[in-house]
């Protein structure tokens, strides 16, 4: 049994999602990795899979495959799982992982398990998944031949292999049809404010709702994030009112998160919120209300309102 994971790439290198659905695919002592890099695989990314225990990367470089195009990269996937008599596929839960991943379903006539967090066994395959934003776990099996599943983020640490790979790279013949480029990916920009890199790699989140009481209630929150050498977090509801920017958004439309400690104030904790932040390794909640659902779901919670707790806890801090 061999299995393939489509590896996304990031300044040059595997980014941290694809390095969780290396580690996490590995983990299941299914036989050969390989690897599908859509684009020229530089020696950094090599590297990185050769760390991660993969036997072979296969590297489709194609031109007509530099701007992303979700039906080319399927095709990509497709030849990759071909190449490498894949039983398995494996991407993480981006956006893209799971666009490419439902296109070589539908094209295949195969299934697909989604936000995957675990795998229970793989003949037959049952999976544990994520469901209604993050909020449950759903048992599903998967009996095609050929299995598909996306890595729902932060399932599991990324870890370096115990042997490390050879990471052969094997230039994968692509002939891609233009029919599969009528949609793709024609211009990225990119908002010098918009970085969410330090919120989703931080160690440490100060959150804040619709408690901060508006844009000028944030002042002991950006404090004690920097106090800790941690990032700000905020909730829908304070993006949609304009109090703070959208990359500083925690949930299912903003950024998911596995901060050692999520510190959330004033956060009800809808369950769009709870898919965000709920790989944190600990939740601390200060609410007013002690029935919300975050504090309910916190391993911690303080009763009380976060303009008189957090200066408290910065004049303790010193």
């Amino acid at each position: 049994m061999s299995v393939l994971v489509l590896v996304e790439t990031e300044e040059g290198r595997v980014s941290l999602v694809s390095r969780e659905a290396l580690s996490f695919a590995r983990s299941l002592g299914a036989g050969d990795l390989h690897a599908v890099v859509v684009g020229p695989a530089s020696e950094s990314v090599v590297t990185d899979c050769r760390g991660a225990g993969v036997a072979v990367v296969h590297e489709a470089s194609d031109p007509a495959l530099e701007r992303y195009a979700a039906a080319a990269w399927a095709a990509v996937v497709e030849a990759a799982g071909r190449a490498a008599r894949a039983d398995l596929v494996v991407a993480g839960g981006t956006g893209r992982g799971n666009e490419v991943l439902a296109h070589v379903a539908a094209r295949r006539g195969l299934r697909m398990a989604a936000n995957v967090v675990s795998v229970e066994s793989l003949n037959p395959l049952v999976v544990q998944r994520q469901v209604v934003g993050g909020a449950a776990l759903e048992r599903a099996t998967v009996p095609s031949r050929v299995r598909l599943l996306t890595m729902a983020g932060h399932a599991v640490e990324p870890t370096a292999a115990d042997s490390p790979g050879e990471a052969r790279v094997s230039p994968l013949p692509v002939t891609v049809d233009p029919q599969d480029l009528r949609a793709q990916v024609v211009r990225l920009e990119k908002r010098e404010s918009a970085d969410t890199s330090g919120l989703q790699a931080a160690k440490v989140v100060v959150g804040a709702g619709r408690g901060a009481g508006g844009p000028d209630g944030f002042a002991a929150v950006d404090a004690l994030a920097e106090r800790l050498g941690g990032a700000v977090g905020v909730s829908r509801v304070v993006t949609s009112l304009g109090w703070r920017p959208h990359h500083e958004q925690v949930g299912q439309t903003g950024s998911r998160i596995a901060p050692d400690l999520y510190l959330a104030c004033g956060i009800s904790g809808s369950i769009q919120h709870w898919a965000g932040c709920a790989s944190s390794r600990t939740i601390i909640a200060v609410n007013t209300d002690a029935d919300a659902p975050m504090v309910t779901k916190a391993d911690y919670a303080v009763i009380g309102d976060m303009h008189e707790v957090l200066p408290a806890v910065l004049e303790e801090l010193g």
